[in-house]
């Protein structure tokens, strides 16, 4: 039987909404790290008010991204089918990963 004539195969809808609460779970971890690391670097050696309001920072765009993220894997969670991300939630997302990652790196540099 050649590939055209084979059948598609029936895509199994519980896989994707699984593989996407994995990667959040994966991406509120990388955030808790930075954000950790964030606070250690900001401590260590002296705390400057410049490095306290970094890390302080650090703590708030990561509760940001673990409310984005939580309420992402409880939708996952509750709906056969769940809604498609928003774009001012998936904005908000990128940018507070983005912003803790930046924050992060100022406090280590």
């Amino acid at each position: 039987m050649s590939g055209a004539d084979a059948a598609p195969a029936e895509r199994d809808p519980g896989l994707q909404p699984e593989r996407t609460r994995l990667a959040w779970r994966r991406t509120t971890l990388s955030g808790t790290v930075a954000a950790v690391l964030a606070v250690k670097a900001a401590l260590h050696g002296g705390a400057t008010t410049v490095s306290v309001l970094a890390a302080a920072l650090c703590c708030a765009l990561w509760l940001a991204l673990l409310r984005i993220a939580h309420g992402r894997i409880h939708a996952l969670a509750a709906a056969s089918r769940p809604r498609a991300l928003t774009p001012p939630l998936a904005t908000a997302a990128a940018l507070c990963t983005l912003a803790l990652a930046v924050c992060g790196a100022f406090l280590v540099l």
